[in-house]
């Protein structure tokens, strides 16, 4: 099978079902933001050039959620008239990130003042995969505005962003890396 179709030069693509749609739609900016996000998550997860290994833990987690992205994107690249056939994205889902949000946290300093993304190369990673995150989760409510989802899409997306933003903090202290304060007076 050839990588390239060539059904989509003239700026169309294709959703599950077979129904087509301009590759600047509202549903193609969303799931294209979470394949770049996931993309992130593989610059997280790259064993090469970034310094202190992963944690085991982490790396499974992310893991995971790199194929919840995958469901995800399916599900958004799937018409709303027409019937999933995978596993949807649930509350066991969003569940599970609290739980696991709350035991990095117990690793974790308490933070008495916002703090700038960085620290250690990986934590920087993540960081920017929780911003990459914040732009799809904008993109999923302008979606949600002409278009049904389900409310399971976005509360998976806004948990996922703060499990994010922990999961670079808890690198980055597993690594033995330190934060920057912000400090309103530059």
């Amino acid at each position: 099978m050839k990588i390239y179709t060539k059904t989509g030069d003239a700026g169309q693509t294709g959703l599950f079902g077979g129904s087509r749609v301009p590759k600047d739609h509202d549903r193609i900016q969303a799931y294209g933001t979470l394949d770049e996000l996931n993309a992130t998550l593989g610059m997280a997860l790259a064993r090469e050039g970034m310094g202190a290994p992963l944690p085991p833990t982490l790396e499974k987690r992310l893991l995971r959620v790199q194929g919840e992205l995958f469901q995800l994107g399916a599900e958004l690249a799937t018409p709303a008239d027409k019937k999933v056939s995978f596993h949807v994205i649930t509350d066991a889902e969003i569940k599970r990130l609290e739980t696991e949000i709350d035991e990095m946290e117990k690793d974790l300093p308490v933070l008495k003042s916002f703090i700038l993304p960085g620290g250690q190369a990986r934590s920087a990673v993540l960081h920017l995969a929780r911003t990459v995150l914040r732009r799809a989760e904008r993109e999923l409510v302008s979606l949600s505005r002409i278009e049904k989802l389900r409310p399971e899409v976005l509360q998976y997306a806004n948990r996922l962003s703060d499990y994010l933003f922990v999961c670079a903090r808890w690198c980055n202290h597993q690594s033995g890396g330190s934060e920057t304060p912000w400090s309103s007076k530059a």
